[in-house]
């Protein structure tokens, strides 16, 4: 199992370490673990939170209306 620190992660999904800071904090970003200190991105998961976003079309529902709609907070 390969884990990868923050900028890794971050470089990976071409999105910002401090993004990934916020996507963590709002609990909206993909799995991550703890190791004392450090957060630590399993690739697998990585994956599956690309693969979670994947639409067909502009005219899908986001995940934050999907959410909106029956009440969960993203």
């Amino acid at each position: 199992m390969q884990l990868l620190n923050q900028s890794e992660a971050a470089k990976m999904l071409r999105l910002s370490a401090r993004t990934m800071e916020r996507l963590r904090v709002s609990g909206s970003g993909p799995l991550y673990v703890k190791c004392g200190r450090s957060v630590r991105y399993r690739v697998c998961d990585l994956e599956a939170w690309i693969a979670a976003r994947v639409v067909g079309s502009t005219s899908e529902p986001s995940l934050r209306q999907v959410s909106d709609r029956v009440g969960v907070r993203s």
